[in-house]
């Protein structure tokens, strides 16, 4: 009863200075103060209020948004363990998918990669893009040509 009539004092009062406004030849100004002073008069008939109040002020509302909340905090640790176990679920599935068959998850390439004199394709591929050679002991006259350079 009390949220009612203090939403109609404050309808009231707004509506007085939306007219003061009007009375100043500022009608839009002073529509828009009249649709913002209608607002708690209009949710106070609806009855909006009322169920505001009733829930704030009882303990078993406040008691099942403590159950929501905890519900969310075992989410958010539920995805965090998720992902420091081993990527994506769809990750996940592809190595029970790959298991269940009999191959590991990184079987058709090396688990290590090619090694410092490799002559393999990628090795050679990538010395090629650098350097336009193919063996590893080119990549180590760069470095020997600049600290040259440098009185190293």
């Amino acid at each position: 009863m009390l949220t009612d009539t203090v939403c109609a004092a404050l309808s009231a009062a707004g509506l007085g200075i939306a007219g003061l406004t009007a009375y100043r030849k500022r009608f839009l100004a002073a529509t828009r103060i009249a649709a913002y002073a209608l607002i708690p008069l209009g949710l106070a008939l609806t009855g909006v209020l009322d169920w505001v109040t009733n829930l704030v002020f009882q303990p078993t509302v406040w008691a099942g948004f403590g159950v929501l909340g905890l519900s969310w905090v075992l989410f958010m640790i539920n995805r965090a363990a998720e992902r420091r176990s081993g990527g994506t679920r769809k990750e996940r599935r592809a190595a029970a998918a790959a298991e269940r068959t009999g191959l590991s998850a990184g079987a058709s390439e090396p688990a290590l990669g090619p090694g410092r004199g490799a002559t393999g394709v990628k090795a050679a591929g990538r010395s090629e893009a650098r350097g336009g050679t193919s063996s590893g002991t080119d990549d180590f006259s760069d470095i020997e040509a600049i600290l040259k350079k440098h009185g190293i």
